[in-house]
């Protein structure tokens, strides 16, 4: 226990992100023990433990990927960010037209050798945001201008969204919104972000048509259902209706660890779902209002290394990871309260999964060592300063 905290105390940037980070990786791994219940019942004959290791072990891995991100100095981000932007795109073309097809959406790829697939987008969405960042920073002397605004900053975010959309509408619109903001911190001028939105929504008209004359390829059968169950009241979504009921039965302490209902009954009670699961076995005093703090605790932080961060790249940079996090998480949490449609979004670095965890993982070790330049940068204004001061006591 004593080394653990000493390595603790080791660890540069904020330690409050890094707090917030182990925090969500063990509510992780218990609700994920608790949620997969009936799922080891049916398909794993009874062997509960299989997805507690499987998320243990996916947790691990991310916390590995997540250190390594943090000990490499951020500015290397902005390096390599051209190529991460052109090999997402090719994957994601390629995920429309051979990828794996999981409840009729074509969102990954199989990696033969392991028998294991991999959501592209999650790939893609990194490298989109730590793109526009690179170019939001690099610009900022001819941001305002439509030649330095338009090819290098709006087109690739129309171009990623759009090979998103088809599949996954409701993470291409998370991505889009995400860059939106950071276009507006990026200072970029308003007529700009204005323009994006129109394209953004010609790129929707364009899916919706789509949709109509090819359904196997864009899910507009799906966006079409779950709006107009949301418009007419949502209550007779079955989802919908087991998720409140499992909020309402945890109540403000929660049944218990382990004790849960309605993971019975709810789908996918493991990933888009999980938030109510922590609040039927934890409560809101344990388990719903903690989930919801730690996620605002993340965008104040973040917020704070803006502000002191010397570098836009790295303040951008940051914000926007950030900020794709928290949004997702908002948009998951509203689901299972029913303030918005059913999205399919699930809950970062909570929800089972593969893929999703490792990348929300090196999110975070990005931005925590964009963190760890702040506060490497402050200290040696602070000991110019002091020996500034010293240099005129003697003068």
């Amino acid at each position: 226990m004593s080394s653990v905290i000493r390595l603790y105390q080791d660890l540069k940037g904020d330690k409050v992100i890094w707090m917030i980070f182990i925090l969500l990786g063990l509510f992780s791994i218990l609700s994920v023990y608790s949620a997969t219940g009936s799922i080891a019942y049916k398909y794993r004959g009874g062997n509960t433990e299989y997805y507690l290791v499987q998320q243990a072990l996916f947790v691990s891995l991310g916390a590995l990927l997540a250190y390594v991100c943090y000990k490499m100095p951020y500015k290397n981000y902005s390096r390599i960010a051209p190529f991460l932007l052109v090999i997402s795109i090719p994957l994601l073309i390629y995920t429309i037209g051979f990828g794996t097809e999981i409840n009729s959406a074509r969102r990954w790829i199989t990696i033969p050798w392991i028998d294991k697939t991999i959501q592209t987008s999650d790939f893609a969405k990194l490298a989109l945001i730590i793109y526009v960042a690179r170019s939001l920073a690099v610009r900022q002397e001819y941001i305002k201008d439509f030649q330095g605004a338009f090819l290098p900053i709006i087109l690739p975010i129309v171009v990623v969204c759009g090979l998103i959309a088809p599949a996954d509408l409701s993470t291409a619109g998370l991505l889009f919104l995400t860059c939106l903001l950071m276009m507006f911190i990026g200072r970029v001028s308003l007529k700009y972000v204005a323009l994006l939105l129109l394209m953004g929504m010609v790129l929707a008209s364009i899916l919706i048509l789509l949709g109509a004359a090819f359904p196997e390829w864009v899910r507009l059968d799906t966006w079409v259902s779950r709006i107009t169950e949301f418009t007419a009241g949502g209550n007779d979504v079955f989802q919908v209706k087991q998720s409140k009921i499992a909020i309402a039965e945890g109540g403000w302490t929660g049944v218990g660890p382990g004790n849960s209902m309605q993971r019975n009954y709810l789908p996918s009670p493991y990933a888009d779902f999980i938030y109510a699961i922590i609040c039927e076995e934890y409560g809101l005093i344990f388990g719903g209002i903690p989930i919801l703090a730690l996620y605002l605790w993340l965008l104040f932080r973040c917020m704070t290394i803006v502000t002191k961060s010397p570098k836009a790249f790295g303040a951008i940079l940051a914000m926007g990871l950030c900020l794709n996090i928290v949004i997702q998480a908002f948009a998951n949490i509203a689901v299972s309260v029913q303030l918005v449609p059913v999205t399919g979004l699930t809950l970062p670095l909570v929800s089972m999964g593969g893929t999703s965890i490792l990348f929300t993982c090196i999110a975070f070790g990005i931005i925590l060592s964009v963190s760890k330049f702040v506060d490497e940068a402050k200290a040696k204004r602070l000991e110019l300063e002091q020996i500034e001061a010293v240099d005129e006591s003697y003068n």
